[in-house]
């Protein structure tokens, strides 16, 4: 069984590039995209957020218009600049589900959680749903959050 938590995640301001496309290896570019504006900001830290949210339903939205955002969450007095752009993540409750970061694992991961959810008495809130990275979990763990409403 996964090991599923409930959370209040907070809203954020946020900076992120968009991708547009098949979900895929080309999300993984836009996080790296972002990951190297945010390194010359000197952004990634052992507390930095990024949150990758597949804005688009790939059963329903054809894969050429689907909508990846990288995302990094900003302080409110960090001076943007326009090589990137900034937004608002409404937050809200989720579950989360930590998973190893390897594909075979976020798959098995994407699989399993919903019928979880709903097992648990959950019902899914029609909001994105996003895989979180905390700073030092970055490389080997990440966090799978689905939005719920009681």
């Amino acid at each position: 069984m996964m090991n599923m938590k409930v959370e209040m995640i907070p809203n954020y301001r946020i900076a992120h590039v968009r991708q547009v496309g098949p979900y895929g290896s080309t999300n993984t570019q836009a996080m790296g995209k972002l990951k190297k504006w945010a390194e010359g900001k000197n952004l990634l830290t052992a507390s930095t957020i990024l949150l990758g949210i597949p804005q688009d339903n790939p059963t329903v939205t054809l894969p050429e218009n689907c909508r990846y955002d990288a995302c990094i969450v900003i302080s409110k007095d960090f001076q943007m600049d326009d090589s990137i752009t900034e937004g608002e993540f409404a937050g809200g409750e989720y579950v989360v589900c930590q998973v190893k970061h390897t594909a075979e694992e976020i798959q098995k991961t994407w699989a399993e959680i919903f019928p979880a959810i709903q097992n648990s008495g959950y019902q899914i809130d029609d909001k994105p749903i996003l895989e979180r990275y905390i700073g030092d979990m970055n490389n080997d763990f990440c966090e799978i959050c689905v939005p719920i409403k009681s």
